[in-house]
């Protein structure tokens, strides 16, 4: 910062040349293209999974498998929920000066809302791999998929973040 620098003039980020404000903008809109993607592929398997259950031959599943898929879809419900909740907080937000509130928590909301879905994913595939499977293959999918998402949601993502320095 330099002292000559007019008071009324927020501070700018030196990398990009941006205001707070603009910074936040720019992660709405990058947090708003993420949600598209992921809210696409969650409302496309709930809406799937809402069927499932008045299908011939659901009743023959075995008590177990219908209690893993009824948990699966109330993680589903509960991630399509969380992932279009920035949306809303985003209406009742609106023109009150609170962007950076609502990055915060859509940002939050979002990190709630995949963790939902990828439990969603585990327990779909269990419940498949137990059906053509058994109950051995449906557990070592589950933990397959579930050791997969942490390594491609978790680990890999913090592995970059860290690689580039960030707190």
């Amino acid at each position: 910062m330099t002292a000559d620098r007019d008071q009324t003039t927020p501070p700018r980020d030196a990398e990009r040349n941006e205001t707070r404000t603009e910074q936040l903008d720019r992660n709405w809109a990058s947090l708003l293209q993420e949600l598209r993607v992921v809210q696409t592929g969650g409302q496309i398997l709930t809406g799937l999974m809402l069927t499932v259950p008045f299908q011939e031959g659901f009743e023959e599943l075995t008590s177990r498998q219908q209690y893993i898929f009824v948990i699966s879809l109330v993680c589903a419900v509960l991630s399509t929920i969380t992932l279009i909740s920035p949306v809303a907080l985003h209406r009742l937000l609106f023109r009150r000066h609170a962007i950076d509130r609502l990055v915060h928590r859509a940002h939050r909301l979002t990190l709630i809302g995949i963790t939902f879905l990828g439990m969603a994913l585990t327990g779909v595939l269990a419940v498949i791999f137990d059906i053509v499977f058994g109950g051995w293959a449906a557990l070592a999918a589950a933990v397959i998929a579930v050791v997969v998402f942490v390594c491609m949601w978790v680990v890999l993502p913090f592995n970059e973040r860290r690689r580039l320095g960030d707190d």
